[in-house]
């Protein structure tokens, strides 16, 4: 890989990874399962082809959980020394992987603007959480587990979970 040639690691710089193009889309999740994976309000996740990435050095441990919105398989690739979360794979989507925004050696490549980001299961945000504005932003995720695409807002201003209306 040396098209793009962007860099990850963990923590401790046991797990390093490199990918050869830049992410094509971000998500920004609010659903129970990412608060406690990432540890705050929301995960952020550029995603990219799966073949676009590769570890380089360390051997990263998987734990394989079931999501609550797809009851898909999802993979955490994590650093077995330090625990950083370096990667996620979704089962409901083979071909792509997402990576946690905060192991990028240059988090400016992750795509924010409207045509590329977007905020779901914003019906699990916490209280209090102000979501961006200018992004598609959708209750649970942009697609039902049948591949149907969901209703979005996007929201003028940022604003407070609570204020958000869907109807």
């Amino acid at each position: 890989m040396t098209a793009f040639n962007g860099h990850g690691r963990c923590l401790c710089g046991a797990v390093h990874y490199e990918i050869a193009s830049p992410p094509v889309r971000t998500t920004i999740c609010y659903c129970r399962f990412c608060q406690r994976a990432s540890g705050g309000a929301q995960v952020i996740l550029p995603v990219l082809a799966r073949a676009d990435f590769a570890f380089v050095t360390g051997d990263p441990a998987t734990s394989t959980h079931v999501s609550e919105g797809s009851g898909k398989e999802l993979n955490l690739r994590f650093c077995g020394d330090c625990g950083t979360r370096v990667a996620i794979e979704f089962e409901r989507f083979p071909e792509m992987i997402g990576l946690y925004a905060g192991t990028l050696e240059d988090p400016s490549i992750v795509p924010l603007g409207p045509e590329s980001a977007k905020q779901i299961f914003v019906s699990s945000a916490r209280p209090g959480t102000v979501l961006w504005a200018g992004l598609p932003t959708y209750w649970n995720h942009a697609a039902a587990p049948d591949g149907t695409p969901e209703k979005a807002v996007t929201l003028a201003r940022p604003m407070p979970v609570e204020e958000v209306r869907f109807d």
